[in-house]
């Protein structure tokens, strides 16, 4: 090996490992990163417009983040609040209606017991009624851990929201000169540097414009549902059915379904049934219409990918990863995309 490539190898092996270490020092803020950069590409098409309008960068920068703040923080605010409400009031009902609730499911074991097609099951009313006590006792305990924990980490959680703030006022300012510094360190050409970073914001923009649609329409009826059912907290139901609306096609289902099923056993049949019909033919409609319209064209992926992408992006990133999960899975089809590109000549001989 002569000199020259040997002064190569070096630098490359340094750059490599330096940037290793200087990604590994900034893994503990990539999530605030991630969304400040993609709160940034949501609101680009104002903040571009605000800056070039005022000629005064820092001026439109701020307006953009009191737009965010109004837009996304103070309803995320409102609804968290809601929830800790709704959840104690719950919490409370529930603990001080046991007996009640003893007595609704006694009664319904028994009618499943003497009904003449249920009888044959053979259900075991103490092995029953042992477990929804351990399931009462493992929500008390989450509910407990989970208030503790989050005392414990709100410093830390505060700490990361001032980051993805301070983060996005840069972002929002400087973000074309960044991304035009990385598109020239880039060595993958200029065509396909702007196919990756327009596959990044539609995928992010559409999974969050859809999530977003879908699950708040999804959760004010469900939520509509559960009140006229008679079911408490039917407000923090119904945000629940918002959070699990990110998971396509079947997210609703985990809220509304089990609901309808209990009010079948505890003898109220026809709210039971009216909540099936409601949550399978109105909730479920919504979400197989309007995702694939909000999501699946702007992405270009198949409904199919999109359902796994989300949910293996939740398991592994947690609730961010119904946004990273489409983002990955987008960039990998993009690079697909290059590479039958780069080859077709060679792939249509074969």
């Amino acid at each position: 090996m002569d000199f020259a490539k040997l002064k190569q190898v070096i630098f490359i092996t340094l750059l490599g490992s330096i940037t290793f270490l200087f990604l590994y020092i900034m893994k503990t803020f990539a999530y605030p990163i991630l969304w400040a950069a993609i709160i940034a590409g949501l609101f680009y098409p104002i903040s571009s417009w605000l800056i070039k309008k005022l000629h005064a960068p820092n001026l439109g920068t701020t307006i953009t983040l009191v737009l965010v703040f109004l837009v996304i923080i103070i309803p995320i605010t409102f609804v968290g609040s809601l929830v800790v409400n709704e959840s104690i009031n719950l919490y409370g009902s529930i603990s001080n209606n046991r007996s009640e609730i003893s007595s609704s499911l006694q009664t319904a074991l028994a009618w499943v017991q003497h009904n003449p097609y249920t009888s044959r099951l053979n259900i075991d009313q103490d092995m029953i009624a042992q477990k929804f006590g351990d399931a009462a006792q493992y929500i008390t305990s989450y509910l407990i851990m989970a208030a503790k924990n989050f005392t414990q980490n709100s410093f830390v959680f505060i700490l990361m929201f001032v980051i993805m703030f301070y983060t996005l006022f840069f972002f929002v300012r400087d973000g074309a000169g960044f991304l035009r510094a990385l598109m020239h360190l880039c060595p993958l050409g200029d065509t396909h540097e702007k196919l990756l970073y327009n596959r990044f914001t539609s995928t992010a923009r559409a999974t969050l414009k859809g999530s977003l649609i879908v699950g708040l329409i999804q959760g004010t009826l469900g939520g509509l549902m559960f009140w006229l059912a008679g079911i408490q907290g039917a407000m923090i139901w119904g945000i629940l059915m918002v959070l699990m609306s990110t998971i396509p096609g079947i997210g609703s289902y985990f809220i509304w379904l089990p609901a309808a099923i209990v009010m079948i056993i505890i003898g109220k049949l026809w709210i039971g049934v009216a909540m099936i019909l409601f949550g399978a033919l109105v909730i479920g409609t919504i979400d197989n219409i309007l995702r694939p319209i909000l999501v699946g064209k702007d992405t270009q992926m198949h409904p199919l990918l999109v359902l796994f992408s989300t949910l293996g992006g939740i398991v592994v990133f947690g609730i961010s990863g119904f946004v990273i999960g489409p983002v990955i899975t987008s960039l990998l089809l993009a690079f697909w995309e290059m590479y039958e590109h780069a080859y077709r000549k060679e792939l249509n001989k074969n």
